[in-house]
């Protein structure tokens, strides 16, 4: 059964070409309220959830503790959206790719990646996406190559969740989720919103907030209303420069949103004693890597609750762009250290299968553009579309 794609999450569960509501990507009380239509009580609508969510079911049929009557009503009127894999790429360090091809024809990826722990095994994080493409134009990132394609609905940014979660083995679980695969989740804010609260949900998915980080490149009104809607959540913002205009080069949304402005807004957030911002820096080699770079870089973060995660620039062809070498990473990492700074270098995962961070993309519609001369289509919503 495939998920039916949704442009914007307040269509999600609407009837359908098929004649079938969607459950996928519903919140509890709109699953109640549906229930309660067909004549059921609240907690009826409640079991519902927890199967979808908390059980991942995808099989109406096999709920064992609803009615049997009331299964076959269900079933007659809804489904429950599924992604199965398209392709799968496995990486030398274990990170695992994952191919979505949605209803549209259009796909999406995300990665699951291992954190060895120091005392043996591993901890498992996913990285989600939220948008087919993106419309934010950063230059060191192959998604932005692709263009804004569309929205994911709630369901499809969950559904990657349950997906990767249906093929663990038994014991394993993903311990933390993160926002940072195709797209800017904060130029989706609703149906990102709505996917962290059915993944937070204590009858549902379960996630601590605090496994959780939604990362953005600055949508700096919906930074704010985050923060305030999703307490506890992380927040990881992308900076990548410390001068205007060199942001603005690599970060086309800085000519809307200056990164003064930005910081001059994390600053201000309402966040508790034990959170702290984290401040993504991606390291170009000749562009944003000297050591003056990073003194005036935690000149700006003094004084403030944060992290920097530095990301050595993750390669791709079509670009002028290289990797710093090792000492010049180093020394910026060391910089920012000796001012008291928070830093970690990020460890790239996946590389061999362009799984790293800014490596995503939808090769198909790469094609597509450049067989369009440069022009990628721009793929509407047109209902339920079969694969």
């Amino acid at each position: 059964m495939e998920l039916t794609n949704q442009s914007h999450p307040k269509s999600q569960g609407r009837m359908l070409d098929i004649e079938k509501i969607d459950l996928k990507g519903m919140n509890e009380s709109e699953i109640i309220e549906m229930c309660r239509g067909a004549g059921e009580p609240t907690y009826r609508g409640k079991q519902v959830f927890s199967w979808i969510y908390g059980k991942g079911e995808t099989d109406i049929g096999r709920m064992s503790d609803l009615p049997k009557q009331f299964r076959k009503s269900l079933g007659s009127r809804t489904r429950i959206g599924r992604l199965e894999a398209e392709q799968i790429e496995y990486g030398v360090d274990g990170t695992e790719k994952f191919l979505w091809r949605l209803g549209d024809g259009a796909s999406v990826e995300s990665v699951r990646i291992p954190m060895p722990r120091s005392s043996g095994g591993c901890r498992w994080s996913l990285c989600l996406s939220t948008q087919v493409g993106c419309a934010m134009g950063c230059s060191f990132c192959l998604t932005a190559k692709m263009g804004f394609v569309r929205n994911l609905g709630t369901g499809e940014i969950v559904e990657q969740f349950l997906a990767v979660r249906r093929r663990l083995p038994p014991g394993e679980r993903l311990h933390n989720v993160v926002f940072m695969g195709m797209g800017e989740p904060l130029d989706n804010y609703d149906a990102t919103v709505a996917a962290v609260r059915l993944l937070t949900h204590p009858r549902g998915i379960g996630l601590s907030p605090k496994r959780l980080t939604v990362s953005t490149v600055g949508v700096i009104p919906k930074i704010k209303e985050f923060v305030r809607e999703m307490p506890g959540v992380g927040l990881a913002v992308s900076l990548h420069a410390v001068d205007e205009a060199t942001r603005s080069k690599i970060v086309p949304l800085n000519r809307k949103w200056p990164m003064a402005e930005i910081l001059r807004v994390c600053k201000e957030l309402p966040f508790s004693e034990r959170q702290r911002i984290t401040f993504e820096y991606v390291l170009l080699s000749g562009v944003n890597d000297s050591p003056k770079d990073a003194i005036k870089l935690a000149g700006f973060l003094q004084g403030m609750r944060c992290k920097v995660n530095l990301l050595p620039w993750n390669p791709f062809s079509g670009v002028s762009f290289k990797r710093p070498a090792d000492g010049i990473i180093e020394e910026f990492r060391r910089v920012l250290a000796s001012r008291r700074i928070i830093v970690t270098v990020r460890q790239s995962k996946g590389l061999d299968i362009r799984a790293a961070c800014g490596q995503l993309v939808d090769t198909v519609k790469m094609a597509e553009r450049s067989l369009t001369g440069n022009k990628l289509p721009i793929v509407p919503f047109v209902g339920n579309v079969s694969c």
